[in-house]
């Protein structure tokens, strides 16, 4: 069936529409853009065509950007010549895109050519918006749930179809900047500012086609094809573009560190894009688009970030067998910052919440939460009095447990103790419905064992969220040893509700993501024992793509909970428990009362206002800095692979029984590395045989958390990646 399809009405004017079939949004395919070219051929060749108007037949939506297998065939169409094929592939859309641009004019007149608008109904992206950026209008509905933009940066690639070149000389290189390395998807109203859309309309195809009629010559000659045009801002060779380029530089070093090889390409293009011809910059974009998707970087970023998020979050690894089990009225057990934030993401999905606490006070206190989230809300113009009014209605807070009649699911958020749990667990079984699913949100204790206060283990989970619940996009949901399928599809079923990605892992001491950062944050505190400078582990972190170094991680998560884990755990581990350096030290700032930015002292000193001016110099007095520091790569290779290595054991043990929950879950939940794709896919990049051979040499150096685990062993010896041993999608072909 085609993609796109022509008409004309009685006015001469031609609308090419744009609906993929069995999709909900359009994306651009291999045959969508052949059917694409066929139709700006026949409406340019027609005489009795005067304009054209491009739109959607999908009500809501224009584009929501490219089928990925396009980039797939480019690459098979070229043999043994990969690159070649992904330069030729995206100089074709270049051509396309252009002969919308010039619409059959006369070049060196710039005359006769045909008018060509986009009626945009809603939400465009990537080469959804590259397209409109390529016809002489764009107009946009009066949607307040459409959103606009580039958004590739977040895959790992940059806007490759022309517009990384068009933004920039449209708005100039300073303010397209955000919008290409930043890939922040825009309403409407902003959209319009950012120079995304040129105009609203009620009736955006009505606008376009009255305008198509009534354009003059001028109005199609883009200000890059016309004669004397100059880059808003300066070009670089410009005194004033000069300046433009190096603040542009110093932007996207400060915001990247270097780490993200996709924004240093998308610089590279802009800049030398700029000094050239327009068809000249694209060539260039095109050159640049090609290197970036030849990176590993890109590939991985894109599996892990869009392909596999996007399989986790529709259900790729939810029991096939069990009916839909979407929740309707979720009773939260503890109204603290965990349980505020769990009430407030549920009624903002539309869910019925009973919000449980020990007093009305306290119960209240935690639907406040919510409601200040939409005050705030509110005052940036994003939430109406009557969704506030709503979303309130949602939450009852009470401290009566009879409330709880009716839920279908209750997660239960009070103090991480295994004794109150228990009680709690049998407190509220005695009252909710036989069928009804109870979730734990811990962070650390043991699913199988908080369940053993259940009568009813096999309907017992641990669905555990990361603070903030309203701004942290991962769910972790644990199976006990007795939990049942059910219970494992309603978690997912919730999640899906409430717009989360979740990963499912077994149980196991810590569970899978805190048992990857633990190690990370002991790692760095380590080198201070060691006399590392902190300054030069939290850059060596940053500079690996980590939002955060391990040393202010600690500060932000509070020194006392690092203690409190280092002691829970070695009560459970018992003589098996390694002797940690990192231990002592952390006993010793707790006992100092330095507890992190809470304490507004920590390995920070802290303003009264609570704000960061640099690392407590009182550690030095206890662990003196080494006259000689290590060299960057030494220190970031022992922040990686103490995380990695953990994420290995995860998969060897069945922790994780799906190699992307292991890649997501590391990206969404701490930040890993997010170029690499994830510590699997990392460990893809740098190869097997290397990894095992680094873990020898940091073993010797530093002792036996870095020993080799037999997985990554053996899969070295055999020279084995973890996706092609582990694919899922051939393990689910097979």
């Amino acid at each position: 069936m085609s993609e796109f399809t022509l008409s004309k009405d009685a006015n001469g004017v031609a609308t090419i529409t744009w609906d993929v079939p069995g999709k909900t949004m359009n994306v651009m395919s291999f045959d969508g853009l052949t059917q694409l070219e066929a139709c700006i051929d026949e409406a340019l060749a027609d005489d009795a065509i005067k304009g054209v108007v491009i739109t959607s037949g999908k009500e809501g939506t224009f584009a929501g950007g490219m089928d990925l297998n396009l980039l797939a065939v480019m690459k098979e169409e070229a043999g043994d010549e990969p690159a070649r094929g992904l330069f030729e592939g995206t100089m074709k859309m270049h051509a396309l895109l252009r002969k919308i641009e010039l619409a059959g004019m006369d070049l060196k007149t710039k005359k006769g050519g045909k008018p060509i608008a986009a009626a945009l109904p809603g939400t465009a992206a990537g080469i959804g918006m590259e397209l409109p950026l390529a016809t002489h209008r764009i107009f946009a509905a009066e949607n307040p749930k459409a959103k606009y933009g580039l958004p590739e940066i977040m895959v790992g690639i940059f806007p490759g179809a022309g517009g990384t070149t068009r933004m920039v000389r449209k708005v100039g290189a300073i303010a397209a900047a955000p919008l290409l390395l930043e890939g922040k998807m825009l309403d409407v109203k902003k959209a319009k500012a950012a120079g995304y859309v040129d105009e609203i309309a009620a009736d955006p195809v009505a606008a376009a086609k009255d305008w198509v009629l009534n354009a003059s010559a001028a109005d199609l000659v883009k200000p890059w094809d016309a004669k004397g045009y100059k880059m808003p801002g300066g070009a670089p060779y410009h005194p004033a573009g000069f300046m433009n380029f190096v603040g542009a530089s110093a932007m996207v070093h400060g915001k990247t560190q270097g780490a993200f090889p996709a924004a240093k390409a998308l610089l590279s293009a802009v800049y030398e894009g700029a000094l050239v011809d327009f068809d000249t910059a694209l060539k260039i974009e095109a050159r640049w688009f090609t290197s970036v998707l030849m990176n590993p970087s890109s590939g991985a970023m894109i599996r892990s970030l869009f392909i596999n998020k996007e399989a986790l979050e529709k259900g790729a690894v939810r029991p096939k067998d069990v009916p839909d089990q979407r929740v309707q009225k979720l009773g939260v057990l503890g109204a603290g910052m965990m349980g505020a934030g769990i009430a407030l993401v549920s009624a903002q999905a539309g869910i019925e919440v009973v919000l449980v606490d020990r007093d009305q006070a306290a119960a209240d206190k935690g639907k406040a939460y919510t409601e200040g989230y939409l005050d705030k809300g509110m005052k940036r113009g994003k939430v109406t009095a009557e969704k506030k009014e709503a979303m309130l209605a949602r939450i009852t807070a009470t401290p009566d447990l009879e409330a709880l009649k009716g839920c279908d699911l209750i997660i239960e958020a009070v103090f991480e103790d295994p004794a109150v749990k228990a009680e709690m667990t049998k407190k509220v079984e005695a009252i909710i419905p036989e069928d009804c699913i109870f979730a734990s949100n811990t962070s650390t204790l043991p699913i199988t064992d908080l369940a053993k206060a259940s009568v009813r283990p096999e309907q017992f989970i641990g669905i555990h969220f990361f603070s903030p619940v309203e701004k942290m996009l991962l769910v972790e949901i644990i199976k006990g040893k007795e939990t049942g399928d059910r219970a494992v599809a309603k978690a997912l079923d919730y999640v899906r509700q409430i717009k989360k990605t979740p990963i499912v892992v077994n149980d196991a001491r810590f569970f899978y993501a805190n048992r990857c950062i633990i190690p990370y944050v002991n790692e760095g505190a380590r080198m201070i024992t060691e006399g590392v400078s902190p300054v030069l582990i939290d850059n060596a972190a940053r500079q690996l793509g980590f939002p955060v170094g391990p040393i202010q991680l600690t500060d932000e998560t509070s020194i006392d909970l690092g203690a409190k884990i280092a002691r829970a755990t070695k009560a459970a581990m018992g003589n098996e428990y390694p002797d940690n350096p990192a231990d002592d030290m952390i006993f010793w700032m707790e006992g100092l009362g330095r507890l992190g930015r809470k304490a507004n002292a920590g390995f920070f000193d802290y303003d009264e206002k609570g704000k960061r001016i640099g690392y407590w110099k009182g550690m030095q007095d206890k662990y003196p800095l080494l006259e000689n520091q290590p060299d960057l790569i030494e220190v970031q290779e022992r922040l990686m692979f103490a995380q990695v290595l953990e994420a290995v054991r995860a998969l060897e043990e069945g922790v994780l029984e799906d190699i992307r929950e292991g890649d997501v879950g590391a990206v969404l939940a701490w930040g890993f590395a997010p170029w690499s794709g994830g510590p699997l896919s990392w460990l893809d990049i740098i190869g097997t045989p290397y990894a095992a051979e680094r873990c020898d040499q940091l073993t010797a150096a530093y002792g036996e958390r870095f020993a080799c685990p037999d997985l990554l062993r053996e899969m070295a010896a055999k020279g084995q990646t973890f996706y092609g041993r582990f694919n899922p999608d051939a393990a689910s072909a097979a």
